[in-house]
């Protein structure tokens, strides 16, 4: 009788610890990591809408995740943090409805001379691969450096609905992006051949003439056609 009560504390203990952790916390691990929590499940502390000090009516907070609300797409724009961040690896979900369009939008210079967030910050695309409209250029793809690099080979998301994982991490001008645990871009911003993607892009264009210019900036989740949703959403600023 011993053994058998031994045996199920045993066991006890070995499914506690692989039970995930609870969707927007941290573990004592990370925290002494150096990660933060960007948003904390309840509330939108820490964002505000592109040019304003507020968010606006079209983002919401529902069911532990950063939801966009169609109902009020016209009355504000990108979700926007509050703080900048030049070198640092994060980490998001995101899901999508079908036909979903959206991004994560970083590098940001939130001034009076530009107009939106992806004059100046690049993107790495959330897209629903097989019904969004914005699906016909191989580095439109879910995961992909928007209009720079990327293709079918490495974008891999789940079914519309479900949760992506995201990881991007810039140090010192490389960028290195994973989705769902597949590198999709690795990059040097200034190397050859991030100016030969740029020369093939649309931000070679006017308008475009302060995109990435500066390495660091604020971070964005994009409006965009087709609701999404954002969850475990955390940083970690590189020291080194």
């Amino acid at each position: 009788m011993k053994k058998i009560l031994v045996l199920g504390f045993v066991a006890c203990i070995a499914i506690s610890s692989v039970v995930k952790a609870q969707d927007n916390t941290l573990t004592k691990k990370e925290i002494k990591q150096g990660w933060k929590l960007l948003f904390d499940g309840t509330d939108l502390k820490g964002w505000h809408s592109w040019k304003r000090d507020t968010v606006a009516a079209n983002w919401m907070v529902k069911d532990g995740q950063i939801q966009y609300d169609l109902s009020n797409d016209r009355k504000g724009e990108d979700l926007v943090t509050d703080g900048s961040y030049t070198n640092y690896e994060l980490q998001i979900q995101w899901r999508i409805t079908p036909g979903g369009n959206s991004g994560i939008i970083f590098d940001i210079q939130e001034d009076g001379k530009h107009g939106a967030t992806y004059q100046t910050g690049a993107e790495m695309q959330v897209l629903d691969n097989i019904a969004a409209s914005d699906n016909k250029k191989p580095n439109h793809l879910a995961g992909c450096l928007y209009d720079m690099i990327g293709d079918a080979t490495v974008s891999h998301p789940v079914t519309p609905g479900e949760w992506n994982q995201v990881k991007i991490i810039q140090n010192k001008g490389q960028l290195t992006f994973w989705l769902n645990g597949t590198k999709t871009v690795d990059v040097k911003i200034g190397s050859p051949e991030w100016d030969a993607a740029m020369a093939q892009s649309k931000f070679k264009s006017r308008g475009f003439e302060d995109f990435m210019k500066v390495q660091g900036g604020k971070i964005a989740i994009q409006k965009h056609p087709g609701a999404s949703g954002w969850k475990n959403m955390k940083i970690r600023e590189i020291k080194d």
